[in-house]
């Protein structure tokens, strides 16, 4: 994979369903989401100007699940609302062994002396939920969970200074493709029901019929509002260490010796919802509290001034 200077234009129509001669979300779509994948391993090389890392994963399985996160019927890993004309679907990767390495590439701006970074982690898993639209399979909302069970990870100040530098190489591309997709994210459009047929009744579980108010309920409970990424990590022992005696000469014969710093987390959780609107409602995140009420009444008076003075100019 590469970065690029400028975000490629998006994908279009569903290749699965193109492939298919089909246009809506059918047959095809359902064959291959119901598809258990298992890879032994995997490599992920990433180049960008500044630096270029890998990604290597070991017992990589993948597989749908019901909105609850469990192995079950293929019919109940999937939520279709005629009346929206939606779909929410649930996948589930798992994996082993994680490791991650980055480094600095020779031709770009970072300090020569950055020592790479890596990290080793344990057995993993990333939830992702996806809904669709049935008329053209276009991904509407996603959300995507990135769970770690305890992680050790010793870091060098020139480790994290690298990291810093890293993060903000990519800043730069990740802006310019947040942007892209907030023009073109799709407006609230009314959609025409689609008529009744034999593969809709796939999403029902056994013995059910149809209920329209039913499938809605249900299809509420677990719709995703807006598209939002999460980490969660159970328990973080961060090691932070000081190599500054390494790289200069004579430091040790004059008794400079370097500190060391532990930082422990337990539950730590990252939340980021990037087409959040400034005095929306927060009552669908995921770790929503009465304390946000404050938040969002005092974002609603900043919009309501932002509002009132560019209707003044």
């Amino acid at each position: 994979m590469r970065t690029c200077e400028e975000p490629r234009p998006p994908n279009g129509q569903s290749p699965i369903a193109l492939t298919a001669g089909q246009s809506e979300y059918g047959f095809a779509e359902k064959v291959v989401e119901g598809m258990f994948i298992v890879v032994n391993s995997i490599t992920i090389k990433i180049h960008s100007k500044a630096f270029h890392a890998s990604f290597e994963l070991w017992q990589l399985q993948g597989y749908s699940v019901n909105p609850n996160w469990q192995q079950s019927d293929l019919r109940l890993t999937r939520i279709t609302d005629p009346q929206r004309g939606e779909v929410l679907t649930f996948k589930e990767l798992t994996w082993q062994t994680l490791r991650i390495e980055a480094d600095a590439t020779d031709n770009g701006d970072q300090d020569p002396v950055t020592t790479p970074l890596r990290l080793i982690t344990n057995q993993g898993r990333i939830q992702i939920s996806l809904k669709r639209r049935t008329k053209d399979c276009n991904v509407m909302a996603s959300k995507l969970m990135f769970l770690l069970d305890d992680l050790l990870w010793v870091l060098t100040d020139s480790q994290l200074k690298a990291m810093m530098k890293y993060a903000e190489s990519l800043s730069e591309a990740m802006e310019k493709s947040a942007q892209q997709r907030k023009s073109l994210a799709p407006e609230s459009v009314q959609i025409t029901p689609p008529a009744p047929s034999t593969q809709q009744s796939w999403s029902q579980p056994f013995g059910v019929s149809p209920n329209a108010s039913s499938i809605g309920q249900y299809f509420d409970k677990h719709d995703m509002k807006e598209s939002s990424y999460h980490l969660l990590i159970s328990r973080l022992d961060l090691h932070i260490c000081d190599d500054s005696h390494t790289r200069e000469s004579g430091a040790l014969k004059h008794g400079m010796l370097g500190g060391a710093m532990q930082l422990t987390f337990r539950r730590m959780a990252f939340d980021y919802y990037p087409f959040h609107r400034a005095g929306d409602a927060c009552k669908h995140w995921v770790r929503y509290s009465e304390a946000m009420e404050t938040r969002g009444q005092w974002a609603k008076k900043l919009v309501s001034e932002f509002q009132s003075k560019i209707e003044k100019l």
